[in-house]
């Protein structure tokens, strides 16, 4: 099993509660995610999302802003068997995460 480590991120002035954990193969990579759930609205009625993905060793990743100030989004590029295996992994715990902390899903 993996420890799971949780936390709090302070995003837009919000304190949003986080869990953390690393995913650990021939590389490794730190997956942090968090939300405070739905709240009424826009930004402006306080819902926060946040995730993050680090590179701990190994891994072949390469990230870009899109837009001038990286603020119309990013693309993320991986190499490797490993590295398809470990953010496949990222991704479902990341998921998993903003799922359990949404309390409700619209599909």
């Amino acid at each position: 099993m993996f420890a799971i480590t949780e936390g709090t991120r302070r995003i837009g002035g919000i304190d949003v509660p986080t869990y953390k954990r690393e995913i650990v193969s021939a590389n490794i990579l730190e997956v942090e995610a968090g939300t405070n759930g739905y709240q009424g609205g826009d930004t402006g009625h306080g819902s926060r999302t946040y995730f993050r993905i680090e590179n701990q060793g190994g891994t072949d990743i390469q990230v870009h802003p899109l837009g001038r100030y990286g603020d119309e989004g990013f693309e993320v590029s991986l190499g490797g068997d490993y590295e398809l295996e470990t953010i496949i992994m990222a991704l479902k715990f990341i998921t998993k995460v903003l799922e359990d902390g949404a309390k409700e899903v619209y599909d």
